[in-house]
């Protein structure tokens, strides 16, 4: 089954970019039915997702934090990327890549890495 891992700084100071990348274990990396999830949850708070990209490279963005998202990915290495610019403290919590079936309504992550804690922070 696939497995994904985040990896990334734990630590980012205030006004830089946390930066995160998410290695996928298999070759459903490149279908074309899986969409390639961020999310997040801040401590005591539940899950907030962040964005997505397709395969081909086609993104989606949550409204409130498209201006200072950035999800990219490199199809040889099997990795998509988050960058999220501009942090704040309120930007501190768990962060998670996940994979996205299309198999069903509405879509369903089916598969998530552990999470990767990023504290912002002077």
């Amino acid at each position: 089954q696939v497995q994904l891992q985040e990896s990334g700084p734990g630590l980012v100071k205030p006004s830089q970019t946390l930066s995160l990348t998410c290695t996928v274990s298999d070759s459903s990396f490149t279908t074309s039915s899986y969409y390639w999830s961020w999310i997040r949850q801040p401590p005591g708070k539940g899950l907030e997702w962040i964005g997505a990209i397709r395969y081909s490279g086609y993104t989606y963005y949550r409204p409130s934090l498209k201006s200072r998202t950035s999800i990219s990915r490199d199809t040889s290495k099997n990795q998509f990327t988050l960058q999220l610019s501009s942090v704040t403290p309120e930007d501190t919590g768990v962060y998670y890549c996940a994979r996205v079936s299309t198999d069903g309504a509405p879509y369903g992550m089916d598969y998530w890495g552990k999470g990767t804690l990023v504290n912002v922070s002077s």
